[in-house]
């Protein structure tokens, strides 16, 4: 079976619903749809393996038992069903609060879900289409895994929805810099559709799982917050794809809404890998939780709560916008904190399009570690291959783009570091005298010579009083053509 083309034709019969309007409203049905097949087949594969297994979704609304048959119920009973019994029933089910309760996962999956379809006749049409995959089948798992990723990449056209993903070139190096460990406890603080943590499963799952027994201490150390609810629903999806059994660790929450000297040490993590949202700002009283860093401003607030959450000696790779890196006030002082108490030892500068089309700033990957102050700090400037202009939709940065600054990183213990036209180091001592300014540019580019600009301006006046009179010219021909 051929997973795309069913899945193009799904969005084809949504496209003539006139209850969807648009890529994210699109994007939010499918996933629900896709979320109760997934969560179904991986219940049919338990119940058989597991003895005590019973499926967090009453049986009369599981998948099997009102989707799976092509010839069910359709039309107003279909919509009916739906928006009467199976949204109203899964919002409000009952959860124990016992670690693997799976009933939390659904409940807080259709806490904000909605039914954008007005047809119960093409909603019968998508049903029977999402029916025809099978998710215990490996290899129909691994392909729609790669439509899924695709679905997510979408969401950068589909509105403000864009902020939510990360291009994957840029999480798969950071999470290949920061090498995490099955054992180690890993926290995204703002998971969006949870690109780190699948970068991250594949990443261990590669490298160190090799039992079920290191498979289920790697998905115990996995935590993750997320505070919308379109990129909760598909953050979760997304981690049962990646055979996660219990994606609860994946919350629907606001992480800044607590009080930063709330969180204690119990709840501090060996990595965290996040991009916060930037450019944003948090609703009233959100600044209050951070006194000493008073402020609405999304990003910031984000990172003086990663600095309290690592534990001593652990590590951190944050996407920031260069605004965070030469702002003034409390961002001087975010800077100052950060310095002392984490040694930042590398800033990766990305070009303006790596976010295209969500956002055109300049944006870095920050580096640092818990435990010791500062000493110097090492960028790498990150340019456009050759041959392009800059990143797009269509030619996004990949990660063998970033296999150059891999191969200088140095390792685990960043050994050998060289400078060279990509890489410079500055002082801890530098950066203090800056007044904290971390936007320093790369000191081996040669500012390009563009002449004496008296020259320039002469040289333009020259040419607009040339076109001027060619100009002139063309009026006058054309008058005396005209006067024939």
């Amino acid at each position: 079976m051929n997973v795309r083309t069913t899945v193009k034709s799904i969005q084809d019969i949504m496209r003539q619903d006139v209850g969807v309007d648009g890529d994210a409203q699109r994007i939010s049905q499918l996933t629900w749809l896709f979320f109760l097949k997934i969560i179904d087949d991986q219940d049919q594969e338990l119940e058989i393996t597991r003895d005590d297994y019973r499926s967090p979704i009453p049986e009369r609304l599981q998948w099997r038992n009102w989707a799976a048959d092509p010839e069910g119920i359709t039309g107003q009973a279909m919509l009916d069903f739906v928006n009467d019994d199976l949204f109203p029933a899964l919002k409000g089910l009952q959860v124990t609060g016992k670690a693997g309760d799976r009933r939390r996962v659904v409940r807080d999956v259709f806490e904000d879900a909605y039914n954008y379809m007005k047809s119960g006749q093409l909603l019968r049409q998508v049903v029977n289409k999402i029916a025809q995959i099978d998710f215990n089948n490996l290899t129909e798992r691994q392909h729609f895994g790669e439509i899924y990723e695709q679905i997510l990449n979408d969401l950068q056209s589909a509105g403000n929805a864009g902020e939510y993903y990360t291009p994957r070139a840029v999480t798969a190096f950071m999470v290949q810099m920061t090498d995490p460990h099955p054992g180690e406890t890993l926290f995204d603080p703002a998971c969006g559709t949870g690109g780190f943590l699948t970068c991250s499963i594949r990443h261990m799952e590669e490298k160190y799982v090799r039992t079920p027994a290191q498979r289920e201490t790697m998905q115990a150390g996995l935590h993750a917050v997320e505070k919308k609810q379109l990129p909760h629903m598909l953050c979760v999806t997304n981690m049962l794809l990646h055979g996660v059994e219990d994606p609860s660790f994946v919350r629907h929450d606001n992480t800044l809404a607590r009080p930063l000297i709330s969180w204690g040490k119990d709840e501090r993590v060996d990595i965290v890998l996040t991009n916060p949202p930037f450019g944003g700002r948090e609703e009233d009283g959100i600044e209050n939780n951070f006194p000493t860093f008073k402020t609405r401003e999304t990003a910031d607030l984000f990172l003086a709560l990663i600095i309290r959450l690592l534990k001593p000696g652990g590590r951190a790779a944050v996407v920031l916008p260069d605004g965070s890196l030469f702002g003034e006030g409390i961002k001087t002082r975010l800077k100052e904190h950060l310095m002392e108490e984490c040694n930042l030892h590398t800033i990766v500068r990305l070009p303006n399009s790596v976010f295209r089309p969500y956002a055109s700033i300049g944006t870095n990957l920050l580096f640092f570690e818990k435990g010791a102050p500062t000493q110097d700090i090492w960028f790498w400037e990150h340019q456009v291959p050759d041959g392009q202009k800059a990143y797009s939709m269509t030619r996004p940065i990949r990660l063998e783009h970033l296999s150059d600054c891999a191969a200088w990183w140095g390792g685990p213990r960043r050994e050998g570091r060289e400078e060279n036209d990509r890489a410079w180091k500055v002082s801890a001592e530098e950066v203090k005298a800056r007044g904290y300014n971390l936007d320093i540019k790369n000191p081996h580019t040669v500012a390009e010579d563009h002449g004496d600009p008296e020259t320039l301006l002469e040289d333009l006046t020259n040419a607009e009083a040339e076109v001027a009179a060619q100009r002139d010219q063309l009026k006058a021909i054309l008058s005396e053509a005209l006067a024939r």
